[in-house]
């Protein structure tokens, strides 16, 4: 159990059984009437933010958000199913739960999967990914002004703005984070 006075930025709990994440907080102590926490918070399962006033004193349930590192396997048309290491334990996914994560996976890559009470609802990607260049207009020798980009899609479908000089077959490094494209890979 926590109390409102606890909060803090990016502490979690529950209200009506739901996660919820603190965003920012202000402990308030007017000069008339007594103290109270204006929180911003936003539901981790939906995405939802809000404002509310808490007394101090309020108590919450600690909301207990589990982390697992799993690998992506495969897509059947309707689920995306990734894979304990640990225990080879297989879980379906829902294109909803895995949206922003999966343009940058293939299939083998790992991802980070956030769960609440045991229940999948978020997967990030790695940070950064090395992916290969499948459909772009080809470049011309000697084009290599700066700030000059074009649309180029990867193997995975993700569709990034690369500079002009980034030709079909050319392994490229994407911040997931962002979508930008950072450079050449390395390998």
């Amino acid at each position: 159990m926590l109390t409102a006075g606890d909060f803090r930025k990016g502490i979690t709990f529950e209200i009506n059984g739901e996660p919820h994440v603190v965003l920012d907080f202000q402990h308030v102590k007017p000069g008339k009437g007594a103290a109270f926490v204006r929180t911003k918070y936003k539901n981790i399962l939906t995405g939802a933010t809000r404002e509310e006033a808490f007394n101090p004193s309020e108590k919450f349930e600690n909301a207990r958000i589990e982390t697992k590192v799993m690998q992506y396997l495969y897509n059947d048309g309707e689920f995306y199913y990734f894979m304990d290491p640990e225990n080879y334990e297989q879980i379906p996914l829902s294109y909803d739960q895995v949206e922003d994560a999966i343009k940058y996976l293939k299939e083998n890559d790992e991802a980070t999967i956030k769960f609440f009470k045991e229940k999948a609802f978020q997967v990030e990607a790695p940070n950064f990914v090395n992916l290969t260049v499948v459909e772009t207009e080809p470049g011309v020798k000697g084009d290599t002004a700066t700030n000059v980009t074009k649309s180029a899609t990867v193997e995975t479908g993700a569709v990034v703005q690369v500079p002009i000089f980034i030709n079909e077959g050319e392994k490229i490094q994407i911040d997931t984070r962002s979508g930008e494209y950072l450079g050449r890979a390395k390998e």
